[in-house]
């Protein structure tokens, strides 16, 4: 019975900062549990997803069940090296910032196998309208940019391709030049793709299909929806993909798209982030009374599946599980990725004023970089020495990076985009007072 001197329920989170963690409310289901429906599984068949936990990677390391995706050696590799070299970037522009060479940025620790093998399961050609938190996702997109380009400059000419010795070489080449892009932007300096018109982590690339990533999150699940749309009407195969936190479903936006998406059977995935935290406020109070955020699916008459945000081969899975299915008309699907961020929501957070230090520890999905590095060790394709050693080059590749970055200028002194920029790129034809702007600078 409800107390009367209580009207109104204000959620809190299990621990506050001097608590001990206390995750004890979580239950862990075993990995390999759940079945894979098939994809175009109706909707109302599914229901029971949305209150389970799709796990690959058992205890031990081992895929298991159903949703194992069955990939490659070199697949899982090319996925762990993405998410060691997101951590160390992501460490780097920290440590930067802390000292005053950046104004703003935002680490996804705890989160890189969500972006990882989000893009991954994708095709090039498919859109992607990104949160803050997904660096890892840009690496890998821009990654798999680059090797199309060389495999179009192969065709062109024979010998076009990298003798295998110098293909390591190649690629640790192609990773700094993608970091020196992404640090030049965080920096605004001449080499921003953006011209400065962007706050830091605030990545967008057309080329690579890359959306713009917006302040106000909420407004890339309706975009996202729109452009999957226009892609069918076109008769296009590509699809388009979203990310937004726990959060940002507190917002009108959110239940716009899923009523968008629901009405016109948009073929698009909409990924829900639950990292226990939006900036200072625990996911208690954006979720309300819902068990999980992928149970939100259900009233819109979506699938809705809720998935180890931790787990590699997890997050492929049901990824590729949701692409097939929008790609054969099957629609949009809900995904609710479970997982804890590690770090403060920006640098302009403390969480130390609302959580325990050392929370994200002992989060009992454990570390995605860890578990895909011992799934990969136990299939004997990995060892602890090549991943030392890959620790300690991709530390040297970012420092020549971020080298390479302020060459193009920095922060404090430039060179940073050209003034006449700022008057281009937003009307097709001038306005009157932007013409006398650009007079009274003289240009």
């Amino acid at each position: 019975m409800a107390d009367p001197a209580k009207p109104i329920d204000v959620p809190h989170p299990d621990a506050r900062p001097g608590d001990a963690p206390d995750f004890s409310h979580i239950q862990v289901p075993p990995a390999g549990k759940l079945a894979r429906p098939h994809v175009l599984a109706e909707a109302a068949t599914l229901r029971g997803f949305p209150f389970d936990l799709i796990r690959v990677l058992d205890d031990d390391g081992q895929a298991v069940g159903e949703w194992n995706p069955g990939l490659d050696a070199d697949t899982l590799r090319a996925g762990l090296k993405t998410m060691l070299l997101t951590r160390d970037y992501d460490a780097r522009m920290l440590k930067m910032q802390r000292t005053k060479r950046l104004s703003f940025y935002m680490k996804c620790l705890g989160e890189e196998a969500v972006a990882t093998a989000g893009a991954m399961a994708l095709d090039f050609e498919d859109m992607l309208f990104p949160s803050y938190r997904q660096q890892a996702a840009y690496i890998s997109r821009a990654k798999q940019g680059g090797e199309r380009e060389a495999r179009k400059a192969a065709d062109r000419q024979s010998g076009g391709q990298p003798a295998p010795s110098e293909a390591p070489r190649a690629a640790r080449q192609q990773e700094q030049t993608i970091l020196t892009d992404m640090m030049c932007h965080c920096i605004g300096n001449a080499r921003d793709n953006l011209l400065g018109r962007q706050l830091p982590v605030h990545y967008a690339n057309k080329a690579l299909n890359w959306f713009s990533v917006s302040g106000n999150l909420g407004t890339q699940f309706p975009q996202a929806v729109g452009w999957s749309m226009a892609s069918a009407l076109k008769g296009e195969t590509a699809i388009a993909s979203s990310w937004i936190g726990d959060g940002t479903t507190a917002e009108g936006d959110f239940h716009a798209a899923l009523t968008l998406a629901s009405t016109y059977n948009a073929p698009v995935i909409l990924n829900v982030v639950n990292n226990q935290w939006a900036i200072s406020m625990h996911n208690s109070i954006s979720g309300g009374k819902a068990e999980t955020f992928a149970s939100k699916a259900i009233g819109y008459g979506l699938p809705g599946l809720r998935v180890d945000g931790n787990d590699f081969l997890a997050v492929y899975a049901a990824t590729r599980w949701a692409a097939e299915r929008a790609r054969n008309g099957g629609g949009a699907t809900l995904i609710e990725l479970y997982t804890y961020r590690g770090e403060a929501h920006s640098t302009s957070d403390d969480p130390s004023k609302y959580r325990p230090k050392d929370e994200w520890k002992a989060w009992p999905l454990g570390d995605p970089v860890e578990r895909l590095k011992t799934h990969l060790i136990g299939l004997g394709e990995w060892s602890e020495d090549q991943h030392t050693a890959l620790e300690t080059e991709y530390k040297d590749l970012v420092s020549a990076a971020w080298k390479a970055a302020v060459g193009h200028g920095t922060l404090e002194e430039g060179p940073h985009a050209p003034v006449p920029t700022m008057f281009e790129g937003v009307y097709a034809d001038q306005p009157w007072h932007l013409r006398r702007q650009r007079q009274e600078l003289g240009i």
